[in-house]
């Protein structure tokens, strides 16, 4: 077999550490949760290898690079079906996946966020996501309120998912080595259900509060609720990166409300 050629169009940076991709694996810890998972973006299969070792999985493969697809089923002819050569943000997940699933993969960086609203859309089947970013998206995934980094990635995953940075990596792990860290992520969905809210005004209010996140909400929301019809509440008064989930609940709660009042003028 062939060596599959890194393309920079595509983000490829290959893992070759086998005992870092041991710990990428060992990230999976809800397994009895599920049997499939899915494991996105493998190259040349480091994370693969280990993956099909796992008696107690199921491992199916996707990735967009047709080198990648032939490597890896000249590598791996038992996957058949299993593996499969396509875009994973065009994928649909339901199709092949109508139950409880997982998700890993060292992620290409140009489309990380892509992949985490992806993982959201699908939040009521993707159990668990063990992935690695650019060490500056994973942190920003996993940071809190009140900080530089927290955003809108932020506040929508640990809305649905609680999240723990794993470890750090470096580049030298990787050929050809990216210019920056890398981070590794673990995604566990929560009890939460559904969101007691409105939960597409939710996802409105996050992100326009975040698009202009140096001005306060008051502002910031102007396009979401009319400045008219905001009162004193304290939120409003407040930057986006100084709400925690709970009051981004709480404040969509309130935009509701405020939504559904009339504003009367005196023609007196």
């Amino acid at each position: 077999m062939s060596l599959v050629r890194a393309k920079k169009h595509l983000g490829q940076h290959f893992l070759t550490d086998r005992k870092i991709a041991e710990k990428i694996v060992n990230g999976l810890i809800h397994t009895d949760q599920y049997r499939q998972v899915l494991e996105v973006g493998p190259g040349m299969g480091i994370l693969s290898d280990i993956l099909l070792e796992r008696e107690n999985l199921e491992t199916f493969m996707i990735d967009i690079d047709t080198e990648s697809y032939h490597f890896l089923n000249e590598k791996y002819p038992q996957m058949g079906s299993r593996l499969i050569n396509g875009d994973f943000l065009k994928m649909d997940l339901t199709a092949v996946f109508p139950g409880k699933f997982a998700i890993i993969g060292n992620f290409p960086y140009n489309i990380s966020s892509q992949i985490l609203f992806k993982v959201l859309e699908h939040r009521d089947n993707v159990v668990e996501m063990v992935g690695m970013f650019q060490k500056e998206v994973a942190e920003r995934c996993a940071s809190k309120s009140g900080t530089k980094e927290y955003g809108i990635l932020s506040v929508l995953i640990q809305a649905y998912y609680d999240i723990e940075y794993l470890f750090t990596v470096k580049p030298g792990t990787f050929n050809p080595p990216p210019k920056v860290n890398s981070g590794v992520i673990r995604l566990s969905r929560n009890k939460v259900e559904t969101l007691p809210c409105d939960e597409k005004l939710f996802w409105t209010v996050v992100k326009a509060g975040f698009n202009q996140r140096r001005k306060t909400l008051r502002n910031a929301l102007s396009g979401v609720l009319p400045k008219a019809k905001m009162d004193d509440h304290i939120f409003f008064e407040k930057r986006a990166e100084q709400l925690s989930v709970q009051d981004f609940i709480t404040l969509t709660q309130h935009v509701a409300e405020r939504a559904k009042i009339t504003i009367t003028t005196d023609e007196g």
